[in-house]
């Protein structure tokens, strides 16, 4: 406190403009420090009764007319679960980690693995709400044996490093199971249960000595690890005299957790949308819930929605809807970032769940959104709140208040950009007949991103350009030598001897092809978008990924990408290495094999087709890399998927007719000679199999710039890009004698935001 004072006066004397070179970053601590000191009035707002976790006694009424209304059913589902659950419940630990044998490539190795601890934090949660429902003590006597087997599991698992599990939610959920039968417990009871929860919330903080699987995620990735409990133990434990001084101990941990958690989450989505991560399977499953879970508790605890101090949470469906690739079955989404690339199904079992939340904390403060998570929530099949959390169908007491849904077709948006993910969006249409690209460019965010900027992925009628490899099980090499790096996305390779591979999650493999980069970037992040642009006849992107490789390679690395809507694409690449051996090679993964013809080449995946010709550079050489032990080639070595992957992909394809969309094959471009500076040029077509042949074209190459001329259906088009400084172009389109366009290509980015396109 006396640095804080200090602090004071030594502003007031001098400035903290002259100060700030001086302090660095010691100032901002100190700052930080004196502004949570006057920052912990809201803990006084906390309620002294109980309950105070999810719902309080005057919310109480509104969430159980829900179970006993119109969530009838679920809390019907949940009692007749509670009512099987055993009268005297048994835990396990499962064990200490040991190393267990992995059969990946062919070869035996060993990995770390501890069995499921079995405790019963989340039927604990269900149970006590049966009894606030029903009143019946024999819930009450189970709900107070689950929480004492659960404890002594928890503490048995930290004697054994390791941990309970990968999520705090049964922890959570044992919580406020104490914190709902709270006021029929005796003081003894609330002691002998209370002191051994906060003792083990406080030793899993401490990641030393190394705890086996504990997640200890910050608020920069899923925040759904050990450090998420601290917030719900002290709103559990506030004044009530059994620890206090632990309870506000977490209780100032958690809000300044949460705080940040929400600020960094406000920097990704900015006005456009998204999580903290471009990976669908993460952002619309697990990330969500450590926001909303929040939401609900400040305003059960104090009193407060916030939720409209926080509008980026509620552009979250926006984002949700131009990943949506519609399918005949099932919607699709494009496979970015650490997906498995099985069936790349949209997973869509907890948009539900999410929507409904958006709708009750966001139906009043922002009715747009709101408007379209009602959209969502009703053309989703799986039409139920996801199990994780019990309780929140019965808190959803404001979604009534939400407007209906609203189509979001109606809005003419072709292209859009989130800017902090690096997303470009294309779209033709929104049916099933349409194209949709995903372009990556410009991340900013880390979490779950892959070494890809520049890449794109096209989908029509089938994913016929695609990210390829996969995570698996988190066990294969694929994960880490191939799957993640640049070599298995649609970008360009600039190779480099010896060049070292660069770090990303999952097991390593020690050999000597596991320490060399397949011509790859070594960074995620640090590119940037030169131009964007998207009207009803085409959508721009200008990248430039130069700092996401090596600088002792890479001089340039510009791609100018252009969608020529219903179905063509144009794509130029400027590539400037700093010696003339740094080998070059642009790149296209296919899920089956390629048909190669001369400059030419196509493949197709489900209903689709993809034609690609090779304009430029005259002197290319086109290679089909791929099939039978060759699938994820790099390095020298075909990064072989594990025996449990190998076998489930056997099995889909026996089922299915087809296998995983790990993409076995790729078209590799490069020059004959050997230059420093090269140009490529290629154009895409796509379509169904109907499509028998590539519209014809015509190179164009003028002075300072290179182009191409061609027919996309009734249009004619004709596309130019400058070969020197910023990225230029020029795009003319025509029908019939009639000028649709003739104008230079945007030189900046056009500014979106919400739903569409607008000014910021």
């Amino acid at each position: 406190m006396g640095d804080c004072v200090w602090l004071r006066e030594k502003i007031m004397k001098t400035g903290i403009g002259r100060l700030l070179p001086a302090l660095g970053v010691v100032l901002v601590g100190l700052a930080s420090a004196l502004a949570q000191e006057g920052d912990d009035g809201w803990i006084s707002k906390i309620r002294k009764d109980h309950p105070r976790l999810f719902f309080n006694k005057d919310t109480w009424p509104a969430v159980k007319a829900r179970a006993l209304g119109p969530e009838k059913e679920r809390y019907e589902e949940i009692k007749k679960r509670v009512d099987k659950y055993p009268d005297d419940p048994q835990g396990r630990s499962g064990g200490a980690a040991a190393d267990v044998e992995e059969k990946v490539g062919g070869k035996v190795y060993k990995m770390a693995k501890a069995a499921p601890a079995k405790e019963w934090g989340k039927q604990a949660m269900e149970t006590a709400f049966v009894y606030l429902v029903t009143g019946d003590r024999k819930y009450l006597e189970k709900t107070k044996k689950m929480l004492e087997v659960s404890i002594g599991v928890y503490h048995k698992c930290y004697a054994e490093r390791r941990a309970v599990n990968w999520y705090s939610t049964t922890r959570v959920c044992a919580l406020a199971a104490f914190d709902w039968i709270y006021n029929d417990l005796t003081p003894e009871e609330r002691k002998a249960i209370l002191l051994p929860l906060l003792k083990h919330i406080d030793d899993v903080q401490k990641s030393k000595p190394k705890i086996h699987r504990r997640n200890g995620s910050s608020y920069t990735s899923g925040f759904y690890g050990v450090r998420n409990i601290v917030w719900f133990a002290g709103l559990a434990a506030y004044d009530d005299g059994i620890d206090d001084a632990l309870a506000v101990k977490f209780l100032k941990q958690g809000y300044d957790y949460n705080q940040k958690l929400f600020e960094y989450r406000k920097t990704c989505a900015g006005d456009d949308g998204g999580l903290a991560s471009a990976t669908v399977g993460y952002a619309m499953c697990a990330y969500p819930w450590s926001q909303f879970n929040f939401l609900h508790t400040w305003r059960s605890a104090i009193g407060e929605n916030v939720a409209p101090k926080w509008p980026h949470l509620a552009y979250f469906p926006v984002w949700i809807m131009w990943n949506w690739i519609p399918a005949e079955t099932r919607p699709k989404e494009f496979g970015s970032g650490d997906t498995n690339h099985y069936t790349n199904n949209l997973p869509w079992y907890s948009l539900y769940g999410h929507m409904s939340q958006i709708m009750h904390f966001y139906g009043q403060s922002d009715p747009d959104c709101a408007a379209l998570a009602a959209y969502i929530r009703t053309v989703v099949s799986y039409q139920r709140f996801a199990g994780t959390w019990p309780m929140y169908p019965f808190l959803m007491t404001d979604i009534d208040k939400a407007p209906p849904p609203k189509d979001p077709s109606r809005l003419k948006v072709y292209g859009r950009h989130f800017e902090t993910l690096g997303q470009i969006f294309m779209r033709s249409g929104t049916g099933l007949d349409d194209t949709f690209c995903l372009f990556t460019i410009g991340s900013r965010v880390p979490s779950h991103k892959q070494f890809d900027e520049n890449s794109f992925i096209i989908y029509k009628k089938g994913f016929l350009a695609l990210d390829s490899g996969t995570r698996g099980i988190s066990k294969d090499f694929n994960l880490r030598h191939y799957y993640a790096q640049t070599v298995a996305h649609n970008c360009i390779l600039i190779h480099m001897p010896d060049e070292p591979l660069p770090r990303y999650w999952g097991p390593a493999y020690d050999g000597p092809e596991g320490k060399l980069c397949h011509g790859g970037m070594n960074k995620t992040t640090g590119a940037t978008v030169a131009a964007f642009d998207t009207n009803e006849h085409y959508t721009y992107v200008a990248g430039d990924a130069t700092a996401c490789y090596s600088d002792k390679k890479c001089r340039l690395a510009l791609r100018q990408f252009l969608f020529v809507m219903p179905d063509t694409f144009v794509i130029c690449d400027r590539v400037t290495s700093t010696k003339p051996e740094c080998r070059k090679e642009w790149l296209l993964h296919t899920q089956n094999e390629p048909v190669v013809e001369g400059k030419q080449f196509r493949a197709d995946e489900g209903e689709g087709r993809l034609f690609c010709r090779v304009l430029l550079p005259k002197d290319a050489v086109l290679k089909k890399v791929g099939g039978p032990g060759k699938e994820f080639w790099a390095s020298g070595k075909n990064w072989e998927l594990n025996d449990a992957v190998k076998a489930a992909n056997a099995k889909h394809a026996k089922k299915r007719g087809k296998p995983y969309l790990l993409g076995s094959w790729r078209m590799e471009t490069h020059p004959t000679a050997a230059r420093t500076e090269d140009v490529f040029l290629h154009l895409v077509q796509v379509g169904d199999q109907s499509l028998e042949q590539m519209v014809t074209s015509e190179l164009i190459e003028a002075d300072g710039c290179v182009g191409v001329a061609f027919q996309a259906g009734d249009k004619s088009v004709r596309v130019t890009f400058g070969t020197s400084g910023a990225a230029s172009g020029h795009v003319r389109i025509a029908s019939g004698d009639t000028v649709l366009l003739d104008e230079d290509l945007r030189q900046d980015v056009l500014p979106q935001q919400g739903l569409g396109v607008a000014a910021k």
